[in-house]
This record gives structure tokens, C-alpha cells and sequence, in this order.
């Protein structure tokens, strides 16, 4: 993983292997063990990267600069397709910007209305109540395989949706009463709130208008895992 720097021109190569950030979430993978400050990033079409950084500090700072963006830059999901099939599966999530309003700053003072983390909000309030309505609605006796394994992975698609939007709601949030657009100033601010804890995206630090019970993020990784852990960040990232 390389910083991007304005102005500098991409070759095709540098291209080719880029990874798109928009709906994705960044995880500290603490269930990871082979090397130290290793960090998971789930794409929108569900592929799994591991990344590992210089130290822990800069492990966080790459988390939440990647949430951060994700966070603002991500548009709407489209309307779930309407069919007779009772087949899950995930809706498309749009690669273009995000055309709802955020909030701009002016001599300190909060401009305009944030439409941006009010969706992220409400999304995390749709996803909560679809988890649970989903759990309560689990057959007792065993069903079919194939159907199962369609059941739980509806219900890790939720879980997920829910940690994601949750996580984008609470920096969003963050960043409104940082009052900054200065994401350094803004990422040693939410260090600073969370005392030195170990993750600096704990779920107790949400919103406190998204006030359901936090899901974990730790959704289970497949075996179709990227690691990219010989490639260490060298900087901050930067939004490609």
C-alpha cells in the first residue's frame, strides 16, 4: 500500500492494483496472530486484504483515515431488486461520490445541514432492526443445507452492514464536533477521547443517537484472504 500524492501521475501497473475504498470497512484484525498490527479492510464486493503497519500508531491512523473516507465519500446503496427469488443476496453499492450534502466550517463556525451521516444513521437503525428481525425469524428445526448456509449468510451480510455504518456514523459524528477538515488534527482528537485504548474504533464511542446494542466487526474471513503484509504503509493515506 502506497500514499498517494496529488499531481503525480499513475502508471497503468499502479492502477491495475489499486483497491477501491468506497463502502469498505478497516478492522484491526485481532484474531490474527502470523504479525504484529495487522489490519483487515473488506471491500465493497466482499474481498478481504490484510495490511500491516510500521507500528500500532500508524496501524490506527491507516484504519481511521480509510473509515473516514469510506465514511464520506460513500453513496447510497441502489434499491434492493424486487423478484420472486428467495435466494439472498447482497445489493449493488455504487463506486460514484456521494451527492448528499456535509457539513462545511467557516471561522469555526458548523455550515449547512450533514445529510451524510443522517443516511449513515439511519441505515445503521434499518440494518439493526433487519438483524434482529432476522435472528428472531431462524427456523428451530434443522434445515437444508444449502438453505442454512443462505440463512447465515444473510446474517453475516447484516451483522457486517451494521458494524459498517455504525463505525461511519460515529466518526462522521467525531469529525462534525472535532470541528476540523484537518483529518491529522481530527485523528489525534479521537486518540485523545478514547484514552490509549487498544482499538481506536471501539463501539462504545457511537453516536449516541444509535443507541442498539454494538455488533462486532470481526465478521469470520474466508480463505480467500489478500495479505499484503510485506507491503507496509509508509505514510497516511490518501483517497485515490
Amino acid at each position: 500500500m502506497e500514499e498517494y500524492k496529488p499531481g503525480k501521475a499513475l502508471a497503468e501497473e499502479e492502477l491495475k492494483n489499486a483497491i477501491s475504498i468506497h463502502h469498505s470497512l478497516a478492522t484491526r484484525a485481532s484474531d490474527y496472530s502470523k504479525r504484529p498490527n495487522v489490519f483487515y479492510l473488506r471491500t465493497a464486493d466482499w474481498r478481504v486484504f490484510l495490511f500491516q503497519a510500521q507500528n500500532s500508531e500508524q496501524m490506527h491512523s491507516w484504519i481511521t483515515r480509510i473509515n473516514v473516507v469510506a465514511a464520506m465519500f460513500s453513496a447510497p446503496p441502489f434499491p434492493a431488486a424486487i423478484g420472486s427469488q428467495k435466494k439472498f443476496s447482497r445489493p449493488l453499492l455504487p463506486s460514484s461520490c456521494t451527492r448528499l450534502s456535509q457539513v462545511g466550517w467557516e471561522r469555526g463556525a458548523v455550515l449547512g445541514e450533514d445529510e451524510q451521516v443522517k443516511s449513515h444513521e439511519t441505515k445503521f437503525k434499518t440494518m439493526s432492526a433487519e438483524l434482529l428481525e432476522h435472528r428472531s425469524s431462524l427456523p428451530d428445526k434443522k434445515v437444508k443445507s444449502k438453505e442454512y448456509e443462505e440463512l447465515k449468510q444473510k446474517e453475516e451480510y447484516l451483522e457486517f452492514e451494521k458494524s459498517r455504518y455504525g463505525t461511519y456514523a460515529m466518526l462522521l459524528r467525531a469529525k462534525l464536533k472535532a470541528g476540523s477538515e484537518d483529518l491529522a488534527a481530527f485523528e489525534s482528537t479521537l486518540f485523545d477521547a478514547v484514552g490509549g485504548e487498544d482499538d481506536g474504533l471501539k463501539k462504545s464511542r457511537s453516536s449516541p443517537s444509535l443507541n442498539a446494542e454494538p455488533s462486532g466487526t470481526g465478521t469470520k474471513v474466508k480463505r480467500n484472504v489478500s495479505e499484503r503484509a510485506g507491503r507496509q504503509p509508509p505514510g497516511h493515506p490518501q483517497k485515490s
